[in-house]
């Protein structure tokens, strides 16, 4: 018989379903732990501090800052450099060209130095990077400062996501994970909304400049919190993890990067077009664009957190767990889907109103897409199954700046990427139906 709360009937036979617990994962690959008594040991998730969980999200937090500089400063740099639509579009790109396959990279590191050092180093790169990127002085060196970007941003998430998943357990991930991926939306609603008052006085090299100096600090408080934990883990016999050609063979997998790109896809196209959209399209001033885009990210961030907090809550009532996480991720599908519609053929007063109910796809995305993952995998899969499925649903990332851009240069007008765009997530919802 299937396990009750699995992710879906398939996952019974599946050698890495989520209902696996850490125990009975240890105990397959033949290093169970034994305590006194006799009985498997479970990991000790109570060094696992709050202290660590808040600075997991102020990292992505600060991934995200960094990463959605670009997007803020676009209506500048687009005159300061004289750039076209379609190298706009490009530069966006360019990050995903690395931080995609980047991920599968991260998370082979993180099984040879562990996940802690993994994260610092990635994000010691993307701090650099982010600086460097203000002293660009055309599009060929802020190409290149790009893609170091995304060299170092690509640990973020299978770091973060091995992380919780071997430390907590699978009732925690939820929230946890809701917090975390908080920070996906609350890193755009400031930067977008402080680097955009920034840049109106300022200008946008010490948005820059700035921004990727303070997160170099974030690196301090790390290293005291978590230096005893990777010295733990590092002296600790590492436990073999499943392959790649293994994890690849698992339809479930492809299932939800299938899933992941077309979350994705509508996601990267409003954090890299919506600063222009509305500056643009919508004869919104810098000063305003940064108000609304902010609403629409501090909304997604607070929908983010609930939406985790909501399902640990209905799983614990006795809900399925494969019922509750895929009642949310079909609804984040269909949700993005109305919302491109409204901004595609409605007027304007209706597009606005469909960027902001589109906080509710993003935010419930945020926190479904990497639970799923992390709970299909288990702890000792979840770094490499994160980084493939992030890897694949990240290659959005590449195609939707420049696809839109296409668009949007070969008819004048933003109606035809918003339904496209519409078009692409409501596929997302038959893979996970189909396949997860």
């Amino acid at each position: 018989m299937p396990h009750r709360d699995s992710l879906g009937s398939a996952s019974a036979s599946f050698p890495l379903s989520g209902h696996v617990t850490y125990r009975g994962l240890r105990k397959r690959i033949g290093i169970t732990k034994k305590n006194n008594d006799g009985r498997a040991a479970e990991p000790n998730k109570s060094q696992f501090g709050g202290a660590v969980l808040a600075l997991l999200a102020l990292a992505i937090f600060i991934n995200y800052v960094d990463r959605g500089n670009l997007a803020t400063a676009a209506p500048l740099i687009k005159n300061d450099l004289q750039l076209t639509n379609v190298q706009y579009g490009l530069l966006v790109s360019a990050f995903f060209w690395i931080y995609a396959p980047g991920q599968i990279v991260a998370s082979w590191l993180i099984q040879k130095i562990n996940a802690y050092r993994t994260l610092s180093i990635g994000l010691a790169v993307w701090s650099a990077a982010t600086v460097a990127s203000g002293l660009a002085t055309g599009f060929v060196t802020l190409l290149l400062f790009r893609v170091l970007l995304g060299i170092g941003e690509s640990a973020g998430f299978p770091a973060s996501s091995k992380l919780l998943a071997e430390h907590l357990t699978s009732a925690q991930l939820g929230k946890a994970n809701g917090l975390v991926s908080s920070g996906i939306y609350l890193g755009p609603a400031f930067g977008t909304f402080v680097g955009g008052l920034l840049i109106a006085h300022s200008g946008w090299r010490l948005l820059f400049v700035g921004f990727g100096a303070i997160s170099l600090l974030w690196l301090v408080p790390w290293k005291l919190q978590t230096r005893a934990l990777s010295d733990k883990v590092q002296a600790e016999a590492s436990a073999k993890e499943p392959p790649f050609r293994e994890l690849l063979s698992k339809r479930q997998l492809w299932g939800a990067s299938i899933g992941h790109f077309c979350s994705n896809y509508p996601f990267y196209m409003v954090l890299s077009w919506l600063p222009l959209y509305l500056v643009k399209s919508q004869g919104y001033s810098i000063t305003a664009m940064a108000q609304l885009s902010g609403v629409v990210y501090a909304l997604a961030a607070i929908i983010c957190f609930g939406s985790g907090w909501l399902a640990d809550r209905w799983i614990a009532a006795g809900a399925s767990t494969g019922r509750v996480r895929l009642a949310m991720i079909c609804s984040v599908h269909l949700t993005w889907l109305l919302c491109m519609t409204a901004c595609g053929l409605g007027s304007a007063r209706l597009a606005i109103a469909g960027l902001l109910v589109s906080s509710l796809a993003m935010g419930m995305g945020g926190c479904n897409l990497y639970t799923i993952g992390q709970t299909l995998a288990g702890p000792r899969a979840s770094g490499k199954w994160i980084g493939v499925q992030n890897a694949i649903g990240n290659l959005a990332g590449i195609a939707a700046p420049v696809v839109t851009g296409a668009l949007i240069d070969w008819t004048g007008r933003y109606s035809v990427a918003f339904l496209v765009t519409g078009a692409v997530s409501i596929c997302g919802a038959g893979a996970w139906l189909l396949l997860v």
